[in-house]
């Protein structure tokens, strides 16, 4: 099966940093430190910090399965191939509802703060706002990554000014104001540790921006690095600006007064910015807050939506929730979360949604680090996450008891309104989903040690996206191809005999024995170590004795005669004309996969058959497998720039650094070159490197053509 629309790998870090940290930056900034007071008093800022560094283990998880399953529908997905199609509905469900009250208590901001310059009902604005962005997502119009970094640099610069002028305006003061100030942080904990713990969960919804790294983790380059390295400077910055920005809120604004202050931090830039005109700093204040709530209100519309249109697709909420309008856009699914949005705004208060929003998040952050151990305990060979959560299972485990508590600390509403949710889930599967889903999760592959059965769907699944993933930095597919051994037969050749002389050569390369190790390639279960593409046939294992992947290629330009003793078996694709043999060690089950991965994605290409078995150069069928933009093949003719190579030893050429002549073709045989070996007219190279290098090479080389 071939593989179309793939989305490009085109973010880097700092665009992991931008989305993660410009979700994060809105009510929990400039709405919510207000309201998160009542329950702690002066001691909420700890209550930022305390979050953060609580929100870690659910982080971790969230970058492992990221790095393994890049796929959008982030938590839902995750959730579905981890726990079930039965977990998929609750966290979906969750996770929908979660991101819906984030986003009505982010457009409400956008209400709080107009109302400061004018005379208008926050509810109201918030509703008109909600429609806005309606329209904004049904015409298809999206925030691209360029705004999102422009727009977080901006954000940064105000809430770092913010921070540094207060600071200096505080202790430039203090010693006028000491006991002022003093009395702020007085009581420092209104109500105990327990006040302090129910703040803290209030306060979670602040971070769920971070879990939406999950729906991008497929157009991300370098995954492995730059999904958990993005994440954490993202946290490290988010909390510290929290935790700063809130503690000087606390300083210059009466406590009675914060705790119902709607707009916290315009109140306190009165006091600062004293450098600016008059109300420059309140302005500059709320023109960073509206321009963060409404960010945040049509991306979280667009996020929310993508839920149920993700669990329509997969059958456990009606086809209608997946329909596609005109502009590209998942029509029902939007109108349906706008509506749901309203209703939030208008039927809850300020406080009901972030608890609710919380107790939904962290409900979900329960199920996520369950899954990472789901996934560990599936022995899933194809579950290959680019990026290990540290200290598994301690650290799931210990997400998995932060959760709970916190929960318990928000109080029996959001639970007892969470319980209906799950509740509802489950009846909705039961009596919607259940006779339209037929996968099963990972946990399933848990219990298959226990003796119950597998879900195959979801290990081709896997097998799938890890195609989609493509190699890991470090895999060795090019230098196994490079070294690979090729054989082309002109006349027909019997089956047995190809597999003779490809055990003999195995055999004498690998220095194993006929009977031993390689026995195994020729004599094993077709369903364990044969593909079958239509004329290819790919034979693959992993053995202890090998050290390092190598590679056969048998190519007949007549049709492989006769047969295998598992033909009544397995369902061979005739006529055959090509077959690979890939062996790897033991110890590097995944390594294998990926490679394995790499070869079919090559081998299903159109028209492979036919491409190969006109080659007869055995430099043009390692090139065509290899093909990728990190090589180039350049001839050395006169009267070109190349022409100066002619004659050099290799060592003597002025080639970039960091590239490498891996094969030379010179009178129509190909050979692996060392530095002393000296270039002849007409050689033609085929140069290994770095993508810069390469690109610079083929400009610099390849606008001449190469004649055979």
């Amino acid at each position: 099966m071939a593989f179309k629309n793939k989305l490009k790998k085109d973010l880097g870090l700092f665009d992991v940093f931008a989305i993660s940290t410009g979700a994060m930056f809105s009510s929990g900034f400039f709405l919510l430190p207000g309201i998160a007071s009542h329950y702690t008093g002066p001691s909420v800022f700890l209550a930022y910090l305390f979050a953060g560094i609580l929100i870690l283990p659910t982080m971790f998880s969230i970058a492992e399965i990221s790095t393994a399953l890049p796929r959008s529908g982030g938590a839902y997905f995750f959730l579905d191939r981890s726990l079930g199609p039965i977990m998929g509905t609750i966290g979906g469900l969750g996770t929908y509802f979660a991101l819906m009250l984030k986003t009505a208590f982010a457009i409400i901001g956008i209400g709080a703060y107009a109302a400061i310059f004018w005379e208008v009902p926050t509810k109201i604005v918030a509703i008109v706002a909600t429609f806005f962005f309606m329209i904004l997502n049904l015409i298809g119009a999206k925030k691209t990554s360029a705004f999102q970094k422009v727009f977080v640099i901006f954000l940064l610069i105000i809430l770092t000014t913010f921070i540094i002028d207060g600071f200096f305006s505080i202790f430039n003061t203090a010693s006028i104001n000491k006991e002022s100030i003093t009395s702020q942080f007085t009581p420092f904990f209104s109500d105990g540790i327990g006040g302090l713990f129910t703040t803290v969960g209030f306060v979670f919804v602040s971070y769920l921006g971070l879990t939406q790294i999950a729906s991008i983790a497929e157009e991300i380059k370098n995954p492995e690095r730059n999904i958990p390295l993005g994440m954490i400077l993202s946290l490290v910055v988010t909390g510290l600006i929290y935790g700063l920005g809130v503690f000087l809120m606390i300083a210059v604004i009466e406590p009675t007064t914060l705790a119902t202050d709607m707009a916290p931090a315009a109140t306190a830039a009165t006091q600062f910015f004293t450098w600016l005109p008059e109300k420059a700093g309140v302005l500059l204040m709320s023109i960073a807050a509206l321009a963060a709530f409404a960010s945040t209100g049509n991306a979280g519309l667009l996020s929310a939506s993508r839920y149920p249109f993700a669990m329509g697709r997969d059958k456990l909420l009606p086809a209608i929730f997946s329909r596609i309008g005109r502009k590209g856009s998942p029509v029902i699914a939007i109108m349906f979360t706008t509506v749901l949005i309203i209703l939030f705004i208008l039927l809850l208060s300020e406080e009901g949604i972030v608890k609710l929003a919380s107790t939904f998040q962290l409900l979900i952050f329960i199920f996520i680090n369950f899954s990472v151990i789901v996934f560990r305990k599936s022995k899933i060979e194809s579950y290959d996450p680019g990026y290990l959560s540290p200290l598994y299972p301690y650290m799931q485990v210990a997400g998995i008891v932060i959760s709970f508590i916190l929960i318990i600390y928000l109080g029996w509403m959001p639970i007892l309104f969470t319980t209906g949710i799950v509740i509802m889930g489950l009846l909705w599967y039961h009596f919607h989903a259940r006779g339209k889903v037929k996968r099963e999760g990972a946990i399933f592959h848990w219990f298959a040690l226990l003796g119950q059965n597998q879900d195959s769907e979801l290990e081709n699944e896997l097998m799938t996206i890890l195609k989609e993933k493509g190699l890991r930095e470090g895999d060795p597919f090019d230098e196994t191809v490079i070294n690979s051994k090729i054989s082309i037969y002109k006349q027909p050749v019997d089956f047995k005999d190809l597999l003779k002389k490809v055990s003999d050569n195995y055999s004498a390369a690998l220095n194993l024995n006929y009977k031993g190790g390689i026995h195994k390639l020729i004599h094993f279960t077709p369903d364990e170590s044969l593909i079958s593409l239509p004329g290819v046939l790919v034979f693959h294992a992993r053995l202890k004795e090998v050290l390092n992947p190598s590679m056969q290629i048998v190519i007949s330009k007549n049709s492989i005669e006769g047969i295998l003793p598992f033909d009544d078996d397995f369902d061979i694709k005739r006529p055959l004309h090509i077959c690979v043999f890939l062996v790897n060690s033991d110890n590097y089950p995944k390594q294998q996969l990926r490679m394995l991965s790499r070869l079919l994605d090559i081998l299903e290409r159109e028209d492979v058959v036919k491409t190969l078995i006109n080659m007869d150069s055995h430099r043009e069928i390692k090139e065509y497998l290899l093909q990728n933009e990190r090589f180039v093949s350049i001839k050395l003719k006169k009267g070109t720039p190349q022409s100066e190579m002619i004659g050099l030893q290799l060592k003597d050429t002025q080639l970039p650094s960091d590239v490498l002549v891996a094969l030379i073709e010179r009178n129509n045989k190909t050979f692996a070159p060392n530095g002393s070996t000296v270039l002849l007219k007409n050689d033609i190279l085929t140069i290994l490197g770095e993508v810069k290098s390469i690109s610079k090479l083929y400009n610099t080389f390849m606008s001449y053509e190469i004649d055979d």
